[in-house]
């Protein structure tokens, strides 16, 4: 089944020369994911009765024609097949001529809210979202990113009380603004970037302090979330124009 919203972008959603952000667009599909889970009772209101959440591990993105602050999108969506442990979840986004203007896929696992540990997605589940054979890429989807091993520099940051989700992790949205902070003046100063992947590896918590490691390697910008205290690496976030 494909799960169709619209959406028009707002002020918060508009970055340079009021172009819509990377973050508004992945903040826009993470919606309209959620609202087809509500509608299939697998939602943020049905945790309580399902015992489980949905954990995002990985987003890829990449925009065809940008679209404007003011204009009225028209998104789809829907669920792919995975396995037992994850399943994947695509994303299209047209303006209102029709024209295709971003696509997006993303990877997802089933959370056992109360074990604390990924829970087997049965068929009953996946039944319920009826999956679809469309692919929004053509390449493998969501290869393997290996971190680089050296970086330019990196900067620190402290995990506040508003950076929390619903998991009591740091939303997802928030490592992208991070990978953000860590770009060097000039590079920040090249956005947007058109293609973006994050690759989600270990939750972050309240109080953490982490280290953006930020490089220039194979023409893209690559920004490593790791853990002050251990080095384990919490994220990686791949920019590219």
């Amino acid at each position: 089944m494909i799960y169709k919203e619209k959406f028009r972008t707002s002020l918060k959603d508009i970055g340079k020369d009021n172009y819509i952000k990377n973050r508004a667009i992945l903040e826009i599909f993470e919606n309209i994911g959620a609202y087809h889970s509500d509608m299939v009772g697998y939602g943020a209101n049905d945790i309580k009765n399902t015992k489980s959440s949905w954990i995002l591990m990985d987003w890829k993105l990449k925009v065809i024609k940008r679209p404007k602050y003011g204009d009225i999108l028209t998104v789809n969506t829907w669920c792919k097949s995975g396995n037992r442990l994850y399943t994947y979840r695509d994303y299209e986004i047209y303006n209102e001529l029709g024209e295709l203007c971003v696509i997006g896929t993303s990877k997802w696992v089933l959370m056992d809210v109360e074990k604390g540990k990924l829970a087997r997605i049965g068929e009953d589940i996946m039944e319920k979202y009826t999956l679809e054979e469309k692919n929004v890429f053509n390449e493998k989807e969501l290869d393997k990113l290996i971190p680089p091993t050296k970086y330019i520099y990196s900067i620190e940051y402290k995990v506040s009380r508003k950076d929390i989700d619903i998991n009591n992790h740091m939303h997802n949205l928030y490592y992208l603004d991070l990978a953000y902070e860590a770009l060097p003046d000039n590079v920040y100063e090249e956005r947007p970037f058109d293609n973006v992947r994050i690759s989600y590896k270990k939750e972050i918590k309240y109080g953490d302090v982490v280290k953006c490691n930020y490089t220039f390697e194979e023409n893209k910008h690559i920004v490593v979330i790791t853990n002050k205290e251990n080095n384990i690496i919490h994220a990686i976030i791949e920019l590219k124009k």
